[in-house]
């Protein structure tokens, strides 16, 4: 892997970590319109079976990222990579 492709492997996940919520969010929203789109090629369901099973997965896909943000959290808090940013947060806000 090369240093510009690991820099943007970490800039990503530092998003991701700055920005939990809105990531498990996107997740969702993506996992309805996937499941969505998957479930109209079924001609045999019904429309409602087909809304049912695409909130359903969206519902899987969510605590998956959810589970996923707290293992993420759990890290964090004991590597001190939070404190860190908080005490830099705090910081900048000082100054203001």
């Amino acid at each position: 892997m090369g240093e510009n492709q690991k820099g943007k492997l970490e800039s990503m996940r530092e998003w991701v970590v700055e920005h939990k919520l809105r990531t498990v969010g996107t997740l969702w929203a993506s996992g309805i319109v996937g499941s969505l789109a998957y479930n109209w090629s079924q001609p045999n369901m019904k429309t409602s079976v087909k809304i049912i099973h695409a909130r359903l997965h969206a519902q899987a896909l969510t605590l998956a990222a959810l589970a996923g943000a707290a293992v993420v959290e759990y890290y964090d808090h004991n590597s001190g990579a939070k404190a860190e940013r908080v005490a830099k947060f705090l910081d900048r806000n000082e100054h203001r």
